[in-house]
């Protein structure tokens, strides 16, 4: 199974960029990203790579998934 996570590019230098994901920042490659991307924006990171750029809304609702997600995890270890 594979796992893409919404990050937000924070910087960015050339074909490599700068996200955070959930306060962790992480340089990334932007070469495989089929359309240019900016800071500020949302991309979706798999093993090191953007893939696809995300709009906030989507960022924000998949964030939101991950956060239900793990905190019913969290209750299941309690």
């Amino acid at each position: 199974m594979c796992l893409a996570i919404p990050s937000k590019i924070v910087g960015m230098n050339g074909f490599e960029a700068t996200v955070d994901y959930y306060g962790a920042r992480k340089k990334i490659n932007l070469m495989l990203l089929p359309e240019e991307a900016s800071v500020g924006e949302y991309v979706l990171v798999h093993a090191g790579f953007a893939i696809q750029k995300i709009d906030d809304i989507a960022a924000k609702d998949a964030l939101g998934l991950i956060d239900e997600i793990l905190k019913t995890l969290e209750q299941e270890d309690a």
